[in-house]
């Protein structure tokens, strides 16, 4: 399928939503640099500001290292493509299994400004594996300290999922999608993104620990209590914004033009 790119949306469509349109194609872009995409098949999402409950989303059949702006599909609570005064409704499809995911999520979870879902091979190994994320590195830590399990029903196809789902989500910012994936929360692209990052990382280094064949160090439990006052302190409290803008610059010298 060929998909054309769209025209550029920037002057009528509000500031405010213009802002997150941008910080949101920037992310899937991210994602596609790290390698955590999956071809067209995973999502993120970000909830637009104002009664409607309107949230973007990505175009189906795009590359993450593709995707702009302006190519991002607006979409309400049922999936509908929206058509406002500001933005007409994409022609581009929404993959239905993302929508059912991300719009759980969106509708239980006012902070969750932000859902950021992937299918990395460190994150599926993990969730294959019975004991999940096993306290063994700083970057586990985090994670452990705000994260629930969502045992696999299928693809993401069935709305009777959904009450499960946001029930194993509850106020965490951290799902593992058991033989699945890894899901983040957050209240703003950027904290979604870095817990994203912590999430996989805590991830790739279980998979390498557990291939060398020897006995692991497990953090004493009385440590991940006290992590996410740390984690603020080490973020000066501005979670993913203080990491945000130098990674908007690799961006930039790397895969310029999600502003489009």
């Amino acid at each position: 399928m060929t998909i054309p790119h769209p025209a550029d949306s920037r002057g009528s469509i509000n500031a405010g939503e213009w802002q997150l349109r941008v910080d949101l194609a920037a992310a899937y872009r991210l994602v596609a640099l790290y390698g955590w995409d999956d071809l067209v098949f995973t999502h993120i999402s970000v909830r637009v500001p104002g009664p409607e409950h309107h949230f973007l989303i990505n175009p189906y059949g795009m590359m993450f290292e593709e995707i702009t702006a302006s190519s991002l599909v607006k979409v309400d609570l049922q999936g509908e493509k929206v058509h406002t005064a500001d933005a007409p409704a994409s022609d581009y499809p929404v993959n239905p299994a993302g929508f059912t995911i991300h719009s759980a999520v969106h509708s239980a979870r006012e902070d969750a400004l932000c859902v950021m879902h992937t299918h990395s091979l460190n994150g599926v190994a993990v969730s294959a594996q019975k004991d999940g994320v096993l306290p063994i590195s700083q970057q586990s830590l985090f994670v452990l300290s705000s994260l629930g399990y969502h045992d696999y029903e299928g693809v993401a196809l069935n709305d009777e999922e959904k009450p499960r789902l946001v029930a194993d989500l509850g106020t965490a910012n951290f799902l593992m999608l058991r033989n699945h994936g890894l899901l983040t929360v957050g209240a703003s692209v950027a904290d979604a993104f870095l817990n994203m990052y912590i999430f996989e990382a805590a991830c790739m280094v279980q998979v390498r620990a557990l291939a060398g064949s020897r006995e692991l160090i497990q953090v004493d439990p009385r440590i991940v209590a006290g992590i996410q006052a740390q984690a603020a302190q080490v973020t000066r409290g501005l979670g993913g914004a203080l990491a945000w803008p130098g990674l908007l610059r690799k961006l930039d010298r790397k895969n310029p033009g999600y502003a489009d």
